[in-house]
């Protein structure tokens, strides 16, 4: 014999011990891997099987040779065991620990019942068979396409283990081999098959990890090709930097927020992101503001911080908005690997809020305008009776005195600061639109040259006055006057912006189309509408220019840059009220040193017809050594008698007013009937119907207004002509006096002149 029994299983018994290690290294490094804890008990019964069969004193040992017997064949069936754990099959293991009980029991009772050497043989093997016939089975189930070569192997070597343990256990009690002959070579035999069984085992679990590494790759790409996907899908754009400043990757929503082609690998440009972010007040973002070196030199998080990002394939100043988000990225040992900077576009949300500012500026001018007129109307009535007065005052005091006295300066100075006044408080009515507007078909280049020709002897000998009017301009309804006003303010602002330097001021007067994009919005869809052009007034200087801070206010009422004295602040928001009345709209372009120029659109009137054409001219003012022309004193009026001696009755409750017109009517030779209280004028009327040739009332009156006297007091003679004095006429005023049936609104600081000359021919038509 090439081995006996005693060295086999003391061989066996190394062997079984080393597996055991093994496996239980195994199941310590990999708890998760079904198996190997199942072949640890496998392996610890057959070296329990193997010091039975050593340790035994005879054959029939109860407890050696029973219990040792009991455990070899208990170790196949917890490596079958192991093997459905590590297929991941169920494992019935109530079932197995009854089976080992009843092999337990079987074996004790062969020895101590029955001793016989051939039954707890055929138990051993019939037993080892048919965990082998399962161990089959479950291994063709689980590996039918025979993808798994150590599963083939493994099938390979329990299909010879089958065949062996069958020859042991049949043929050779059948060729009547002793045992003694038998149990070395079935141990020699099986030495060799439980080494070859543990290193295919120890290959599945090395094939399950190979299979597991696998899987989890497969499963990590397709996370990260599900994150790329989810990223490249987001609103949001993404951009993940390198340390360096480098890009690693970037989302499709990221290029097109920076400009950037889909298809462009160059993404060079954003190396340098950071050097143009722009602060939320447009102005560059400093070293340690820039979201990306925050991130880098704190590894703090940085949140909702808004930017500024340059296009780089827009125009110049083309700029997307921004609310930056960014965190640091880091490895396993806490070093930085990337730095994470999302991107969300606030470009339309910036463009909104930027249009909402514009309308909260233009509601604050709207409603300082508003505020404006309002108190206009409140304190033009007793105003303009303190003008009124003064004015009339004045001119009865320059009758009263001879042409020569020195008087006639110091009266002549209180007409003229009166005067000032009462163009004043025009200037604000008009602002505030409470002035009549009269419009009619207004030939624009005839006002130009008319406006021109009157400022050209009061401007400095330097300056040109130039105007090119371009021959197929078509007319506008407007207001004749006020547009001549608008000029010599626009005129007048352009002079003092020269400064006293030489220069010139130029007006420019042409039609656009409806459609042409220099037309501001507003204006064009009006003249759309109507299907009228657009004719356009420029008003331009090459004076001082102005910066942008005074150039966002100059349409503040009362606002001037101009020294005490010299300005209201009122010309250019007259200038506002005058052109939105009409329908129009004004553009300002200005520069520091270059000049300015104030463009006016106004549509063109309905049906209008091209006014003629008007040549260049070029006005210089009177030379330095040309006397300036005086102003034309007003003569003193002149006593004048009517053939019939008229009667007027006047009412108003001011009573320096009633003194003052009562003097002014009494000196043409008028008889006044005068009162301060409405129930008394309308008492004298209709006492005598036929008394008065014209009634002239004051309009805002406590109680009842003019217009309600005039209703009382045609109700008792229709035909007596009716006059109402206002200090601001407006166009529903007028509306309602013409509804009333009165003949004439008249504006109470009107000359006096003008003033006589209304009751004459009221009187007259009556």
């Amino acid at each position: 014999m090439l081995f006996d029994s005693h060295t086999l299983l003391a061989m066996r018994l190394g062997v079984d011990v080393l597996v055991a290690l093994a496996f239980w290294g195994l199941l310590r490094r990999y708890p998760n891997i079904g198996g190997p804890g199942w072949w640890v008990l496998a392996a610890c019964l057959s070296i329990a099987g193997s010091l039975g069969l050593w340790l035994r004193s005879s054959p029939t040992d109860l407890w050696f040779g029973a219990l040792g017997n009991a455990a070899l064949t208990m170790g196949p069936v917890f490596a079958w065991m192991g093997l459905r754990s590590h297929l991941q099959l169920p494992r019935p293991v109530g079932r197995v620990f009854e089976a080992a009980l009843l092999i337990v029991a079987l074996h004790v009772a062969f020895i101590l019942v029955w001793d016989s050497a051939q039954a707890r043989q055929g138990v051993l093997a019939f037993t080892v068979l048919g965990v082998m016939a399962l161990a089959f089975r479950d291994m063709v189930r689980a590996d039918p396409q025979r993808r798994v070569p150590e599963l083939q192997a493994l099938k390979l070597l329990t299909a010879v283990e089958f065949v062996a343990m069958l020859m042991f256990a049949v043929a050779a009690p059948v060729a009547g081999l002793p045992l003694v002959h038998v149990l070395p070579v079935m141990l020699f035999f099986f030495l060799l098959v439980g080494l070859l069984r543990a290193a295919l085992y120890g290959a599945l679990v090395g094939y399950r990890l190979r299979w597991e590494g696998d899987r989890a790759r497969l499963d990590l790409l397709a996370r990260e090709a599900d994150s790329r996907s989810l990223i490249d899908n987001l609103g949001a754009g993404v951009v993940v930097f390198q340390p360096d400043h480098t890009v690693r990757r970037i989302n499709h929503s990221a290029r097109r927020f920076f400009g950037l082609n889909e298809e462009e690998t160059d993404l060079a440009p954003l190396t340098g992101l950071g050097s143009h972010m722009l602060r939320e007040d447009g102005q560059r973002m400093r070293r340690h503001e820039l979201p990306f070196d925050r991130v880098l030199a704190t590894g703090m998080a940085v949140k909702n911080v808004v930017v500024g990002v340059p296009v780089f394939d827009g125009g110049e100043g083309d700029v997307h908005w921004a609310l930056c988000n960014g965190y640091a990225e880091n490895d396993a040992q806490g070093g930085l690997r990337h730095v994470v900077l999302s991107f969300i576009d606030i470009t339309s949300l910036k463009s909104a809020q930027s249009q909402q500012k514009a309308l909260q500026s233009q509601l604050a001018q709207s409603q300082k305008m508003e505020a404006l007129g309002t108190l206009a109307g409140g304190v033009a009535h007793d105003f303009n009776n303190i003008l009124a007065t003064i004015l009339g005052n004045a001119e009865l005091a320059r009758e009263d005195v001879s042409g020569n006295a020195s008087a006639c300066a110091s009266l002549n100075e209180i007409s003229t600061a009166a005067r000032r006044g009462r163009d004043l408080v025009r200037q604000i009515l008009a602002f505030s639109r409470q002035q009549p507007v009269e419009r009619t078909h207004v030939d624009v280049a005839a006002i130009v040259v008319e406006t021109w020709s009157l400022m050209r002897s009061a401007v400095p000998p330097q300056v040109q006055l130039l105007h090119d009017c371009h021959p197929n301009t078509p007319t506008i309804l407007a207001d004749a006057t006020q547009l001549g006003q608008v000029l010599i303010n626009l005129g007048t602002n352009a002079v003092h912006a020269l400064g006293g330097r030489p220069g010139k001021v130029q007006c420019l007067l042409d039609c656009l189309p409806n459609h042409d994009s220099r037309v501001p919005p507003e204006v064009a869809k009006a003249c759309v509408e109507a299907g009228v052009d657009v004719v356009r007034l420029e008003v331009g200087d090459n004076g001082c220019g102005m910066p942008e801070d005074v150039r966002s206010r100059i349409f503040e009422p009362f606002f001037t840059t101009k020294v005490v004295g010299q300005g209201t602040g009122l010309g250019l928001p007259v200038v506002l009220g005058i052109v939105q009345m009409h329908g129009g709209a004004i553009e300002v372009r200005s520069q520091l040193a270059q000049g300015t120029t104030f463009t006016l659109f106004f549509p063109a009137a309905p049906g209008a017809v091209l006014a003629p054409p008007h040549d260049v001219v070029t006005m210089v003012a009177r030379a330095p050594d040309e006397p300036a022309t005086a102003l034309p004193e007003t003569p003193p009026m002149a006593d004048a008698t009517p053939a019939e001696q008229a009667h007027i009755l006047y009412l108003d409750d001011d009573d320096t007013l009633v003194f003052l017109v009562r003097r002014l009517l009494e000196r043409r030779g008028y008889r006044v009937t005068a009162f301060l209280e409405q129930r008394a004028a309308v008492d004298a009327v209709r006492e005598s119907p036929h008394a008065f040739q014209l009634l002239l009332t004051d309009y805002n009156m406590p109680g009842m207004s003019g217009l309600d006297v005039a209703r009382e007091v045609l109700k008792i003679n229709p035909q007596l002509p009716v006059a109402v004095a206002s200090g601001y006429i407006t166009d529903e005023l007028q509306a309602e006096a013409k509804a009333a049936g009165v003949r004439e609104v008249v504006f109470k600081t009107d000359a006096v002149e003008a003033f006589c000359e209304v009751v004459a021919r009221l009187i007259k038509a009556g």
